[in-house]
């Protein structure tokens, strides 16, 4: 920077106020500073300046996996959230490891990030302790935090998605409803379950019920069960759009009605479309980073928990009946 005051014969005042977006100084001196700066290739040292303001303007978000469709979805809301405010996002995938989302978070925390948006892998988050204690804002999305962290948290109505879902198939006439979901260790795929049995009440039947990573052989050894059974399934409630996807993959010629949770790319293309309980992603995003940048403007109110709504589309595989198949 004195190098700078010098080329453009100001004080070093000057330099900082221009560098810094400041007002105070005239255009024509504005335009000499930022000719020196160019001629002499001076760029900001954001450690130094770190260092004065005490924040990074950065933010770590640690999500699920950045190749789903939904994380990626979610993630790019965040950013463009964190930019408007003139910050860097840093991010990472745990692949619903534990110790990996741990191993994230911590290195977000060394590098001395102002806040923290997280969708967990695990349940145990006593290890955040410290940093909520130092004044680091969390904000949980699409899962919550585990037992004994008390942060800002938003979720999808995932239990009443899924009452939706099958409320529609039932109201098509189905009442052998299959779910095929992910891992239940897996906060959204269990709410997803109790929503599926609340709605089917007497009808439930645990031979329809399939939950696990959704691999194409196992989906397929799940439904090639199910459909072998004396009273087969006619409709099926899948429980993400990964095991939509992998479901259409490995159907084999059988069409029963299908309604999954969570929207995908092509799914009004097919045929028929694929009706669907949608999330909005972008939404949940946002959400989330305005309540992260809220905290970070002083915000020391309880911590909020909220739900997101989800919405039915329905595009011709949800309203196959019975005597369609």
């Amino acid at each position: 920077m004195k190098d700078v005051a010098s080329a453009a014969g100001v004080a070093l005042k000057t330099v900082s106020r221009v560098v810094n977006g400041e007002p105070g100084v005239h255009p024509e001196t504005a335009e000499r500073v930022r000719a020196a700066i160019d001629q002499l290739g001076y760029s900001r040292n954001e450690s130094a300046r770190v260092l004065r303001r005490g924040t990074t303007a950065t933010i770590g978000l640690v999500i699920e996996d950045v190749a789903d469709p939904f994380y990626a979805g979610l993630s790019r809301a965040v950013e463009t959230v964190v930019i408007d405010h003139g910050c860097l996002l840093l991010s990472g995938s745990s692949g619903e490891q534990p110790g990996r989302e741990r191993e994230l978070v911590e290195t977000f925390c060394a590098r001395r990030v102002d806040g923290l948006i997280m969708v967990p892998a695990g349940d145990d988050h006593t290890y955040l302790r410290p940093e909520l204690e130092a004044g680091t804002p969390v904000v949980f999305a699409d899962r919550p935090p585990g037992a004994g962290i008390d942060v800002d948290t938003v979720l999808s109505d995932n239990v009443g998605g899924a009452r939706q879902a099958v409320r529609h198939l039932l109201s098509h006439g189905h009442r052998r409803i299959a779910f095929l979901g992910d891992d239940p260790a897996i906060f959204t795929a269990a709410g997803r379950l109790q929503g599926y049995k609340e709605e089917l009440g007497g009808l439930f039947d645990q031979r329809l019920v399939s939950m696990r990573t959704p691999a194409p052989e196992a989906v397929r050894a799940a439904m090639d069960h199910m459909f072998d059974l004396d009273d087969p399934p006619t409709a099926l409630f899948t429980g993400n759009g990964r095991c939509t996807v992998t479901t259409l993959r490995v159907l084999d010629g059988r069409r029963p009605a299908l309604v999954g949770f969570d929207d995908f790319e092509l799914a009004d293309l097919l045929d028929p479309g694929v009706s669907v309980v949608a999330q909005d992603p972008s939404w949940m995003g946002r959400v989330a980073a305005e309540l992260l940048f809220r905290r970070l403007r002083g915000d020391t109110g309880p911590s909020e928990h909220i739900e997101l709504p989800v919405r039915l589309i329905p595009r011709g595989s949800g309203e196959l009946t019975p005597g369609d198949l």
